[in-house]
């Protein structure tokens, strides 16, 4: 019977130690960014202690299958099963080797572990293949079948033991049949405590990558699974009578007149929509950036309206073209532009200007699969959608994509084609992950973090691009009457390493541009609060469309408009007024920043919740 006890116990510590080593990897993987943060060593090293009840919360979950494997060997046990035990243990290893090795890469761009959202993505393995560099690519292939070779070396040669020749003792089996269940739904538990151990057991720094590094990675994913399955069908982020957030939402919303600022010369102007991928506030001098990295947006400014005070709504591209064209927030957990049944339910800035006689067009150098882009796009009746497989294959390309230079160049000439007036969009690509572009690398600004440089770079080539476009589009006779709309799709980390909770790292640019704006407002700052949701909201009053239809969107242009700024994340929400900000995640009821007043706290977290709580209703009433 001592085998049979020994053989579990020794599952156990290995698993304990195999999820300790592929957390070493993490914290070895990534530790410039841990430097950076300025974490102490005994910090990082509490990273092991903080995680051990997760994971032997998880251990027990992965013990259920070997238990009964030896409750069968105590009484009977040929060679078959032991085998069977080898192979349930290296298919484990080699998911959780999968799953680990996936985090290392997707950490640094996402800040997060793998989660239900993620996994869509391995819909499409090539988009993971092609966002990571091709070194990282095989580095991260390399660690994950290290991790696996290694893991399973170590479990074979010391942990593994076959059940041979035991003597049968009826009363162990039952006793073991009994009290070894017990005692793994305790462990699975955490304990015997009322409410069941979850993620927040994990979280004990300020450094949010050592808490993601103490949280056991398929113990992550199984949560995130698990509770957007049970969420189906109800509203998890239910904090008060529905009506009663309604009613606080309509007040946010409420605007006392209509004194919008006309800034156009005319109310049939050519509209060009370029979507900057990936593009922070951080890489704007004007809205706190260091000079010289994007020189030609700068310019831009001298002659139009720069929006200061813009946050991304969302983290990903698709939540950011609901935000723009339909004007409707992103909201946590999923993204409507990936399900058909609901984003044919939202308002369409496409449509409107079509039904008003406008040509449209939509340009992309990559592939618009991803994200369920390419259906969103189709089913809002764009005249042209050009994407990847639509031009030339003598064009230079990278790993997503042709570059941005020749997308825009392309633009430019069809436009010379197209009926007047028009909306064009381009939106661009060489500034997402691998940064790749054909063009030497003109800053180097952080030795000890080459992603970041070639983050920069990838900015300063595509501002480059752009510079190159208005010089070009300021020769052609539809130049005087286009608005250009300049907005990213949603922020980026940045080199200030801005808390990812916190508004700063969702700041985006947002800059009208065009000599079709009226003289006496071009170079001026608009420092209204406010998101991308906002630009159908905007755009429309100034070419005397109703834009009522977009009841999210709000008019930057109304002095008496009000000033928010909501941004979704994973699970949580981050909201902004005037008076202060804070950001809150739902699954741990954790409020990672509050900037309020103490006299105003309680009513703008009402605010902030009543508003998530009303856009994922009305997202699961679509």
């Amino acid at each position: 019977m001592k085998q049979i006890l020994s053989s579990l116990f020794k599952q156990l510590i290995f698993w304990l130690l195999f999820f300790a080593f592929t957390r070493a990897v993490f914290l070895i993987y990534h530790y410039k960014l841990i430097i950076i943060e300025n974490a102490g060593f005994f910090e990082i090293i509490s990273s092991f202690y903080n995680a051990l009840l997760l994971d032997l919360a998880t251990t027990c979950y992965i013990l259920f299958f070997p238990f009964f494997l030896l409750l069968i060997q105590s009484v009977y046990h040929p060679k078959w099963l032991n085998i069977i035990n080898k192979i349930y243990t290296a298919i484990l290893l080699l998911l959780y080797s999968i799953i680990s090795a996936t985090e290392l890469g997707i950490y640094e761009e996402w800040k997060t572990k793998l989660h239900y959202k993620a996994l869509m993505y391995l819909k499409h393995p090539d988009e993971i293949f092609n966002t990571a560099s091709t070194g990282n690519f095989f580095l991260l292939i390399f660690i994950l079948l290290c991790q696996f070779a290694i893991g399973y070396y170590i479990y074979q040669k010391y942990f593994y033991r076959n059940i041979i020749n035991i003597k049968r003792n009826y009363i162990f089996s039952f006793l073991f049949l009994i009290i070894t269940p017990v005692l793994l739904i305790i462990g699975m538990r955490g304990g015997l405590q009322e409410i069941p151990i979850n993620q927040s057991q994990s979280y004990y720094s300020k450094h949010n990558i050592l808490n993601l590094a103490a949280t056991n990675s398929v113990f992550n994913l199984y949560i995130s699974v698990f509770e957007n399955y049970k969420n189906f069908g109800k509203n998890p982020f239910l904090f008060y009578k529905p009506e009663d957030a309604l009613k606080v939402v309509e007040s946010i919303y409420k605007t006392q007149k209509d004194s919008t600022i006309y800034i156009l010369k005319n109310k049939n102007p050519n509209i060009v929509l370029l979507i900057l991928e990936s593009w922070s506030a951080d890489l704007i001098s004007s809205l706190g950036g260091i000079e010289g990295i994007t020189p030609q947006f700068h310019e831009l400014e001298k002659k139009g309206i720069l929006f200061t005070n813009i946050y991304a709504s969302g983290t990903r591209s698709e939540q950011g073209m609901a935000c723009i064209y339909a004007g409707f927030p992103a909201h946590p957990i999923s993204a409507i532009t990936v399900q058909p049944d609901k984003y044919v339910k939202l308002p369409s800035l496409n449509r409107i200007l079509r039904n008003k006689g406008y040509s449209t067009s939509f340009y992309f150098g990559g592939q618009l699969i991803y994200g369920n882009i390419k259906s969103y796009i189709i089913y809002n009746k764009f005249d042209k959608i050009t994407e990847i497989y639509d031009f030339s294959d003598s064009l230079p390309q990278g790993k997503l994509g042709v570059h941005d230079e020749y997308v825009l160049d392309y633009q430019l000439k069809e436009m010379n084609k197209e009926k007047q007036a028009f909306f064009s969009t381009v939106f661009t690509l060489s500034t997402h992950s691998p940064f790749d572009m054909p063009m030497e690398k003109t800053i180097n600004f952080w030795d000890n973090n080459n992603n970041m440089n070639m983050y920069l770079n990838s900015a300063y080539y595509t501002d480059k691009c752009l510079g190159e476009y208005f010089e070009k589009a300021r020769q052609q006779d539809w130049f005087d009457n286009t608005l250009f709309i300049i907005v990213a799709d949603h922020s980026h980390y940045s080199y200030r390493y801005w808390s990812y909770h916190s508004p700063e790292y969702h700041k985006i640019p947002l800059l009208f541009y065009g000599n079709v704006i009226k003289d006496e407002y071009r170079g001026i700052k608009c420092e209204k609060l406010g998101s991308q949701t906002d630009i159908a909201g905007t755009l429309l009053p100034q070419i005397g469309i109703d834009a009522s239809e977009f009841q999210w969107s709000k008019n930057l242009l109304n002095i008496y408009s009000p000033e928010f700024a909501y941004v979704a994340f994973e699970e949580g929400i981050g909201w902004k007024r005037p008076a202060g900000y804070f950001f809150y995640d739902n699954r741990f009821n954790h409020y990672y920043n509050i900037e309020i007043d103490t006299a105003m706290q309680d009513s703008i977290i009402k605010e902030g919740k009543s508003f998530l709580q009303t856009v994922f209703q009305e997202y699961m009433d679509y």
